[in-house]
């Protein structure tokens, strides 16, 4: 199978390695990178099948940009919650391509394992069935494949278990020990589903893979972005200082932000999304220990 990838980051050039393994794979980025195949943007448009795996709070610009035609078969493969419009990748996504040619990717998969062909599991969600299927054979062995039609599911599955992972940062940065980790990760996916359940997701996703799975993974590993700023709010670092030595986008930050907008409108109850916000604006992290086991 012939695919272009669009985003050249940890995880774009992750994926480039693991879909080369059985595919004939193209990738390009705005920065010049030494990949195999990596080639121009015009040439990586001309393939009908594409990976795109832009940072989440480019996705909408770059699509009013440039031309992606509706014939082209795409994997979303960033995860994360539009902080301007407060919409779901798939939405931004729909209003450029049919939902039949559109398929989301998610599970727990560090960049960096993927890189060392270490093995996991992921889920590719699609309303097109035929599709999910094409994409989840063009994944290696290693990367064990699954197929599902939970969209709204993955996406906030996706999104929301980086705001989690902030929490447990902060939960392990001020060492509050293993009882209180296990606590909040139980308590966080349990937040996570209800507040997709609102938007018609699967209570199932989030046993799965795309829930439980990435959830796990990313809130507890120094490899997960998101983590490590939750350490830093703990340790008492400014945001600013935290984000400059990542040197790398936490979506998590810009996510929150996004889910206590929403949830507000919504009237859904998101208790540690609503903290993780509030220590991003400077709340003592203790303060918000405190304020979380005094709710009812």
């Amino acid at each position: 199978m012939k695919i272009g990838i669009i985003g050249a980051g940890q995880w774009g050039s992750a994926l480039h390695f693991a879909l080369s393994q059985k595919n004939e794979v193209y990738i390009t980025s705005r920065h010049h990178h030494d990949l195999p195949h990596f080639t121009s943007l015009e040439e990586v448009l001309k393939i009908e099948y594409l990976v795109m795996v832009l940072p989440a709070q480019v996705v909408r610009p770059w699509l009013q940009e440039h031309p992606i035609s509706k014939d082209h078969k795409v994997l979303v493969a960033s995860k994360g919650i539009d902080k301007e419009t407060k919409e779901f990748m798939n939405q931004i996504y729909e209003r450029y391509l049919p939902l039949e040619n559109l398929a989301f990717l998610s599970g727990p998969s560090f960049a960096k394992e993927v890189k060392k062909a270490l093995p996991t599991a992921v889920v590719v969600s699609s309303k097109n069935e035929t599709l999910a299927k094409t994409y989840a054979d063009a994944f290696p062995d290693f990367m064990k494949a699954y197929t599902d039609d939970d969209i709204v599911g993955a996406e906030i599955a996706g999104a929301y278990k980086n705001v989690i992972a902030i929490a447990s940062g902060i939960c392990d940065g001020l060492e509050l020990g293993n009882n209180a980790r296990a606590a909040l990760l139980a308590r966080g996916l349990v937040e996570m589903e209800r507040f997709a359940k609102h938007f018609g997701a699967k209570s199932e996703t989030f046993l799965g893979l795309s829930g439980a799975g990435d959830l796990f993974l990313t809130a507890s590993s120094k490899l997960s972005r998101n983590y490590r700023v939750g350490l830093g709010l703990a340790s008492g670092k400014s945001l600013d200082d935290i984000l400059n030595e990542l040197g790398e986008v936490a979506e998590g930050v810009y996510t929150a932000r996004a889910i206590c907008d929403l949830s507000d409108q919504h009237a859904i109850y998101t208790p540690i999304a609503h903290e993780v916000e509030a220590i991003l604006g400077g709340k003592d992290p203790r303060q918000s220990i405190v304020d979380l086991l005094e709710r009812k």
